[in-house]
């Protein structure tokens, strides 16, 4: 079971997103806890979101979608749908095209997620993390806006720069315009700079995954280390992490599918039992 807000983190769908999902009896938690009220959903709950973001980006209706959700059982007969609504919007105008195109998009990427995570090299390791000295600058703001962080400590502190660059998530949930974040880049030594933050990060036992591909499909990753998590008992800490080990650059973008993201979450393992 997974907490509303790692179910959120999972999805990339916010959790007034998910409350206003369920009060539409669209997508129904696994377990409401009695008393507190606090939602709990499995994996059934994870394929249901992303059939439903999927739909929502072809502009169905939230009265469509849960009538398609009703009339199809499994993920290969809605994708045996989508395959069928395909051939019709080929007949449509210019915007239809667009939607189908979007349809391809998604099955390619669905099996190419698929393919890239059974890769043998891409395992959950358990490993100690050392002290790191970091530049970070504190943000609220959209996802993609992290790159406005890291331009800012490349221009003040670029000669000092040690090591791959990262990002620490302070949200236990995903945030679509206010997240909680710092961008940050190691450095060689301890150099104060006005508006930016130089400290050590402390390290600790962490539990890691790098995730090769597109940063809208991190999610598949991050349900694997929070499964692995829950399994071990472990309680995270925050922040969060993510190491960005190979992405775009400052001039070429270069290929998504090749993105190298390493995800680090610190933890505390449970008390042994007396």
């Amino acid at each position: 079971m997974f907490t509303i807000g790692q179910f959120s983190k999972i999805t990339a769908l916010p959790v007034k997103t998910l409350r206003f999902y369920h009060e539409k009896n669209l997508l129904i938690p696994a377990r409401v806890e009695a008393g507190t009220g606090y939602r709990y959903y499995d994996d059934r709950n994870i394929q249901t979101a992303r059939v439903i973001t999927a739909l929502r980006a072809l502009e169905f209706s939230l009265d469509e979608i849960a009538e398609i959700l009703a009339q199809h059982d499994d993920d290969s007969d809605i994708l045996h749908f989508l395959k069928h609504r395909k051939q019709s919007l080929q007949d449509r105008i210019e915007h239809d095209r667009d939607i189908v195109a979007t349809i391809d998009r998604i099955v390619h990427n669905e099996q190419e997620a698929r393919r890239t995570m059974s890769q043998k090299q891409f395992e959950i390791e358990e490993k100690s993390l050392p002290p790191q000295l970091v530049a970070g600058i504190r943000m609220q703001c959209r996802y993609d806006e992290i790159g406005t962080g890291f331009s800012q400590i490349g221009r003040k502190l670029g000669r000092h720069i040690s090591g791959k660059p990262l990002c620490l998530y302070y949200d236990n949930e995903y945030r679509e315009e206010d997240a909680d974040l710092e961008p940050c880049m190691p450095l060689r030594k301890h150099v104060p700079v006005d508006g930016i933050s130089v400290r050590e990060l402390p390290g600790g036992r962490c539990v890691t995954l790098v995730h090769r591909g597109p940063y809208q499909q991190l999610g598949r990753s991050y349900e694997r280390v929070l499964k692995h998590c829950a399994d071990q008992g472990y309680e995270i800490q925050t922040p969060t992490r993510e190491v960005y080990l190979k992405g775009p650059g400052m001039i070429f973008r270069g290929n998504p599918k090749n993105y190298l993201t390493e995800i680090q979450f610190l933890i505390q393992e449970p008390n042994p039992a007396p």
